[in-house]
C-alpha cells in the first residue's frame, strides 16, 4: 500500500464512478455493509479528481460517462497510479469491447445488468490477489453468534475454544463470514477461494465445506446450512 493509502486509516476505499446515481448508491451501500469506504463520482474528471485526494485501494468504472469514457479515465488512472485494481462496468458484451477495456489496463470485467453479489466477490478477487484487502484490513474481526474470526492471525474461536483449520479451510470460512445469512453458490466460492470457475467442479466445494463443519461444529449447534439447489449460507446458531 502507497503511503498516501496510509494517510487515510486501515479500511478499504473503493472508488465508485457511473453516472446512474441509483447505481451509486446500490454499490456504495453493499460496500459500506462489507466494512469498507465508498467514494463516488458520476463523471470521469471527478473520479480522478477523488482517485487522488482518497488513494483507492480498488475501482469500479462504468464505460460509459458523460464527460471522459471509461477508457480515457483508466488509462489516465494506470498513469497515476500503475498497481490500483480497477473493474470495469460495461453494457457492452461484444468482445472486442471487452478486450478493449482489458488491454487499456483493467482487471477485470463485469457485464450489465449485474448482481451485487458478483460485483463484491470480483472486488474482493482483485483485492486479495493486489494484497490490497490484507493491508487494509490488517487485525480485522469478524464475529457472529460464538465464532470469532481474526484476519491478520488467521485464528478461529467457537464458544472462546480455539479452532485449527488448513488455508484453504480458512478462506471458505472467511468468505462466509464476510456475506453472514447470504447463500453463495458453489461457482461464487470456486471464484472466490480458488480463484477461478471451475465448470464441474463442485465436488471440491463439498469437501471442504464438509471438512469445515467437522471442525467448526463438532459437538455443537450447526452455523453453516445447505441451501439445496443454490449453496451455502452461515448463520449464528440456534439454542
Amino acid at each position: 500500500m502507497t503511503a498516501a493509502a496510509l494517510a487515510h486509516g486501515g479500511r478499504v476505499r473503493v472508488l465508485i464512478v457511473d453516472d446512474e446515481p441509483e447505481l451509486t448508491e446500490l454499490l456504495s451501500a453493499a460496500v459500506a455493509e462489507a466494512g469498507w469506504r465508498p467514494f463516488a463520482a458520476q463523471d470521469g474528471r471527478g473520479a480522478l479528481r477523488i482517485a487522488r485526494t482518497c488513494a483507492p485501494h480498488v475501482v469500479v468504472l462504468d464505460w460509459m460517462l458523460p464527460d471522459l469514457d471509461g477508457v480515457k479515465v483508466l488509462r489516465q488512472l494506470r498513469r497515476e497510479n500503475r498497481k490500483v485494481p480497477v473493474l470495469m462496468l460495461t453494457a457492452r458484451d461484444a468482445l472486442e469491447y471487452r478486450l478493449d477495456g482489458l488491454s487499456s489496463g483493467a482487471d477485470d470485467y463485469v457485464t450489465k445488468p449485474f448482481s451485487l453479489e458478483e460485483v463484491m466477490l470480483r472486488l474482493r478477487g482483485l483485492l486479495r490477489r493486489a494484497g490490497g484487502e490484507e493491508a487494509a484490513e490488517t487485525g480485522s474481526v469478524r464475529m457472529l453468534g460464538d465464532l470469532v474470526v481474526t484476519a491478520r492471525t488467521r485464528e478461529v474461536q467457537r464458544g472462546g475454544d480455539q479452532v485449527h483449520l488448513t488455508a484453504k479451510e480458512f478462506d471458505l470460512l472467511w468468505l462466509l463470514m464476510s456475506h453472514p445469512h447470504q447463500v453463495l453458490s458453489k461457482a461464487q466460492i470456486l471464484d472466490h477461494v480458488w480463484n477461478a470457475a471451475f465448470d464441474g467442479e463442485g465436488n471440491l466445494v463439498e469437501v471442504y465445506v464438509h471438512s469445515l463443519r467437522a471442525k467448526l461444529d463438532k459437538g455443537r449447534a450447526r452455523m453453516i446450512h445447505t441451501v439445496r439447489g443454490v449453496g451455502y449460507a452461515i448463520r449464528a446458531a440456534e439454542h
